[in-house]
């Protein structure tokens, strides 16, 4: 009796000659749809600054025509000459003001906030709870709510329309942010890495300098940005406690060139062209680790 063996089935594979067709076949046209959206997004976003440029090039004439040009027919670069010596508005002075404040508000908050965020993400303390959602609660208030109280405690100290009177104010108001996010960022290192550090011999100092610093840098960065915008851009209470024009800040300065009935447009335009470069600068030098900051805890 023989036995009868059924020949094995096999699959044809493709052939070879063509190119296989995966599941994501449509993603090169999804790749120029999102690209065209973020592309509308960035001009929506940078045709206002553009508008601003052209229009600190124009003189003052052109930009009040009606109607409007877009690119100036006279191209006026002694603008940003002229602006730096008007003499109702000291802008050299004003211009260091704003950096003075901001470099010294914006360390006064990390040197604050960093011990401040470390403690609270390490230790179990009674309250810890209650001293997260008043740090929390304190970023709804506003300088311009107290600055009546504010402008009679320098007027105590002795300390009214000065520099560190201003970096007091930016200190206090930006402090409960950085707090906030530097302690998400302590709290996500795992504490194993500092329990080594102290078998290595480490003091509670020395961990946090060599070993926890370095690891929630994105954080650092994050809060330093946005404390240091939040103190370039302060407006009102620098227009409150600051009299002395020599010691108010560019934001201050730039009311100056607005009258009751003329405005100098291409001045106002030059200001806050000049106010913008420092701050586009910060942000394409710290471009990646801010994303990284921005975006750290979204995936596990």
């Amino acid at each position: 009796m023989t036995t009868r063996i059924a020949p094995a089935t096999t699959t044809e594979s493709p052939r070879p000659d063509l190119p296989p067709t995966p599941p994501g076949a449509r993603r090169p046209r999804r790749r120029w749809e999102l690209t065209a959206v973020g592309a509308g997004l960035a001009a929506l976003f940078l045709v206002p600054y553009l508008v601003m440029v052209l229009g600190s090039l124009k003189p003052r004439a052109e930009i009040q025509r009606i109607p409007p040009t877009y690119l100036p027919e006279q191209w006026q670069f002694d603008n940003y000459a002229t602006m730096w010596g008007t003499p109702e508005t000291p802008l050299p002075f004003n211009l260091v003001s704003t950096l003075v404040i901001t470099i010294a508000s914006t360390l006064l908050v990390l040197t604050v906030a960093i011990p401040a965020a470390y403690y609270s993400a390490r230790q179990r303390f009674p309250g810890r709870f209650a001293f997260l959602a008043l740090v929390l609660i304190t970023q709804m208030l506003q300088p311009t709510v107290l600055v009546t109280g504010l402008i009679r405690q320098f007027f105590t100290l002795g300390i009214t329309d000065t520099w560190l009177a201003m970096i007091l104010v930016n200190s206090a108001f930006n402090l409960s942010f950085a707090v906030w996010i530097l302690h998400s960022f302590f709290a996500s290192v795992p504490q194993e890495i500092e329990e080594a550090a102290a078998l290595d011999g480490l003091s509670r100092l020395q961990t946090l300098i060599r070993v926890s610093l370095p690891l929630v840098w994105p954080g650092i960065v994050t809060a330093t940005i946005f404390t240091a915008v939040a103190c370039w851009n302060e407006f009102a209470a620098s227009l409150v406690i600051l009299s002395t024009p020599e010691n108010q800040p560019l934001s201050v300065a730039l009311t100056k060139f607005i009258g009751q009935y003329d405005t100098a447009w291409q001045y106002v335009f030059a200001v806050s062209t000049v106010g913008i470069v420092p701050v586009a600068i910060l942000f394409v030098l710290i471009e990646k680790r801010l994303v990284a900051g921005l975006t750290a805890g979204g995936v596990k």
